[in-house]
């Protein structure tokens, strides 16, 4: 008697399928490349609009004297020794050290005079603290323009200070009245049991604010003084008031008018001399921007 054995069907091996290539994923990279253009695009054409401007100052001020201003985009040739010529000309490196210790000082000043002051209206509880707030928010309110001729009068006929940076710089020493709200505005964020802590330790008023106010308000010292920074530096008004009959007291903003006057014709000069000017705030900006932009973030957390 034969047995016939019948074998089971094997399984089906499985078979990889293969990743879809060819039109589909052409189609789905340019869908892709569509939603980030879609989502992007008005943020590059906000990039474009400030950038461009800085594109065309640079490449005018890298062009010959015919071709600046003469409707050509592009430079025939690269002329780098307009920068040189800027600093060669007569008073500029002078308007470079009076900017630097306007801006320095004054930041430097202000810093130091905000600070105390600030802290006290966050911190300290006494009667009428808030009357006091208001009263340094209420100077903001008033426009120099009305206070300019009275301060002048005093400054020149008084202290005769009269064609020097003195009258724009030594008030920052007294406070500025957005720097004190910003920096009161961000010291409110901070916690009230570590000066309490101190205090218990042993600290004193002075000693609190040294080790552990100023430390823990980095970001809105940083933002302040930025903010001061700049205003100083491109401070137009009060140098023009202050300073214009002495060249040797003009700033950078100031002389920039008289150099463009004086090179009229030379839009090359002009424009490596705009660079020139505005480098050291970009600069400024590019390596502080984090503490800058979390002091200006953080100044509205607590009201």
């Amino acid at each position: 008697m034969t047995t016939t054995t019948i074998k089971a069907p094997a399984a089906p091996s499985a078979v990889s399928t293969p990743r879809r290539r060819g039109p589909e994923a052409s189609r789905a990279r340019r869908k892709r490349l569509l939603n980030w253009i879609a989502v992007h695009s008005v943020a590059l054409a906000v990039a474009l609009l400030f950038i461009l401007p800085f594109v065309f100052v640079f490449l005018t001020s890298v062009m010959s004297d015919a071709q600046a201003m003469s409707g050509d985009l592009w430079p025939d040739s690269w002329h780098w020794e307009n920068y040189t010529a800027v600093f060669r000309t007569e008073g500029f490196l002078g308007w470079s050290k009076n900017s630097l210790m306007y801006a320095g000082l004054g930041t430097l000043f202000t810093v130091c005079s905000t600070i105390p002051v600030a802290y006290a209206l966050a911190k300290f509880r006494f009667r009428g603290r808030r009357s006091l707030m208001i009263l340094v928010i209420s100077t903001m309110m008033l426009p120099p323009q009305v206070i300019v001729i009275p301060m002048y009068l005093v400054w020149a006929q008084q202290f005769h200070l009269s064609g020097t940076l003195w009258p724009l710089i030594i008030p920052m020493a007294f406070g500025d009245a957005y720097s004190i709200f910003l920096l009161r505005q961000f010291l409110l964020t901070i916690p009230k049991e570590y000066i309490e802590s101190a205090r218990v330790d042993g600290c004193g008023e002075l000693r609190t604010l040294l080790t552990i106010i100023v430390p823990m308000a980095k970001p809105g010292i940083a933002a302040i003084a930025l903010f001061q920074f700049f205003y100083c530096w491109n401070d137009y008004f009060g140098p023009q008031i202050y300073a214009a009959q002495n060249p040797a007291a003009w700033t950078l903003s100031y002389g920039l008018e008289s150099f463009k006057s004086a090179h009229s014709v030379n839009w090359n000069l002009t424009m490596a001399a705009t660079l020139l000017v505005m480098a050291p705030v970009v600069i400024v900006f590019f390596f502080a921007q984090k503490a800058f932009v979390e002091g200006v973030t953080l100044t509205g957390v607590k009201g």
